[in-house]
């Protein structure tokens, strides 16, 4: 419900929540529980979100070749804490002038490599970002661009990007390094950047990357038109799975890709068309610290706890 206190507008909300892991849902609670989503996501603020997320990296772009490349290199360093993998993948970008695609396709180890020197974060090498730009650049010269390779192994009858995502991380892993490593090698840092479903990997920064292209509302841009929103993949990590468990949308302990799907088919019961809309509210909630990682006194002051 909305309540006026102060001159000001808030959004008190009351839900009642599943038993943690019980996957039970009744109609009057999904009911319930859609209209205090929606709420929080006709409210939510997303201009103001762009201050602080890596999709405005790609939204200094208008070109969609350029967005494309641009995402999947802000979202392949989105790991750890904002503040610190923002300026990296933005140090990179503003050192390919103003079109990045135009910059991969005629990117060069040999001639580039020490304008990228020095740049490394975390589990990347410097030797690792430099294969990342020219496995792009390898991409990109044979197939033109992510979203006609990713069409390549995706299906319309497919439930889920599963298999478009799948194939889209092999074709990478399967180029050949030589000129980056010396060998034809796939260091840690390097596989890092390249997670696959098979494998069990939840696939955050990848299902960010693909929410960021697909869905065409808010601050995502729909750029791959021939994906539908419903066959996306929640873009998972510890907020979204404590609160998720919470509210009985999984029985899964382990944070992997079937945690991912069986959390994205729970919200499809509360919007069929676009169930990663409600991704912005329950991230939020974690983000803010509101959830106070199950402990009992945070559980009853909790948003979505029925009072």
């Amino acid at each position: 419900m909305l309540e006026e206190k102060g001159g000001k507008v808030l959004l008190i909300f009351f839900i009642f929540v599943l038993p943690p892991g019980s996957g039970c849902y009744n109609t009057s609670t999904m009911n319930r529980l859609r209209q205090v989503l929606d709420i929080y996501y006709r409210e939510y603020d997303f201009p103001g979100r762009l201050l602080s997320d890596p999709i405005a990296i790609p939204h200094r772009y208008s070109d969609a070749c350029d967005i494309e490349v641009a995402g999947f290199i802000a979202s392949s360093l989105a790991y750890g804490k904002v503040d610190l993998f923002l300026p990296v993948a933005g140090r990179i970008l503003s050192l390919m002038g103003q079109s990045p695609y135009q910059f991969l396709i005629g990117f060069s180890v040999a001639k580039h490599r020490r304008l990228f020197s020095g740049i490394k974060y975390r589990f990347n090498q410097n030797d690792d970002i430099i294969a990342l730009l020219f496995l792009l650049h390898e991409i990109l010269s044979t197939h033109s661009s992510l979203e006609r390779l990713f069409r390549q192994h995706y299906r319309k009858e497919d439930e889920s990007i599963e298999q478009g995502l799948s194939g889209l991380m092999a074709a990478f892993l399967q180029a050949d390094t030589t000129k980056v490593y010396g060998t034809n090698r796939k260091p840690p840092g390097l596989l890092q950047f390249f997670p696959i479903p098979e494998k069990g990997s939840a696939c955050k920064r990848a299902n960010l990357f693909l929410r960021w292209m697909v869905r065409d509302r808010d601050i995502d841009f729909g750029i791959w038109k021939e994906v539908p929103k419903n066959r996306l993949v929640i873009p998972l990590d510890t907020h979204i799975a404590r609160i998720a468990a919470c509210l009985g949308f999984t029985q899964r302990r382990t944070q992997d890709w079937k945690m991912a799907v069986e959390i994205t088919q729970a919200l499809k019961r509360l919007d069929a068309d676009d169930p990663l809309k409600y991704d912005f509210a329950l991230c939020h909630h974690g983000i803010a610290g509101l959830c106070a990682k199950g402990k009992a006194a945070g559980c009853k002051s909790c948003v979505f706890r029925a009072k």
